[in-house]
């Protein structure tokens, strides 16, 4: 059973690979990354397995906007450490007993992930396409 150590993300703090980074400010919070944010909390996990696993869970509550309820603040919305251990810890563990339909899971939004980066580059050349048919019709 995991058991991640949560804490708010130091600007010059080492990144490793058992780590994942939480946004914590804005519309975007809880959103999970490989990488540090600024604005971030730190999970650290005792193996890279278990941190690769739990990615899919942060990743799954931030897409479903589970953390909307629970963000402070009129002006720039954030979300306090405290309100994230205390709903993250029940998900972790509800997770954790269904790991079999979880595993599922992951694997269906991993292939969605990679469908959706296609995607994006296959749009990417369609616009290259255009502005280059664009740019020859005008150059005439």
């Amino acid at each position: 059973m995991p058991n991640p150590i949560i804490k708010t993300h130091r600007k010059n703090a080492p990144c490793r690979d058992n780590q994942i980074y939480i946004l914590n400010k804005e519309l975007n919070s809880g959103k999970p990354q490989k990488n540090p944010y600024t604005n971030s909390f730190v999970i650290t996990f005792s193996s890279k397995e278990e941190a690769e696993n739990v990615y899919w869970l942060i990743y799954s509550l931030w897409k479903a906007n589970f953390w909307h309820q629970y963000l402070c603040g009129s002006v720039i919305p954030f979300l306090r450490i405290h309100e994230f251990k205390k709903n993250f810890i029940p998900k972790l563990n509800s997770m954790l007993n269904n790991l079999e339909q979880h595993e599922k899971q992951i694997k269906a939004l991993q292939i969605i992930e990679i469908k959706e980066r296609q995607f994006q580059e296959s749009l990417l050349l369609i616009e290259q396409m255009r502005k280059t048919i664009l740019s020859h019709y005008f150059k005439k």
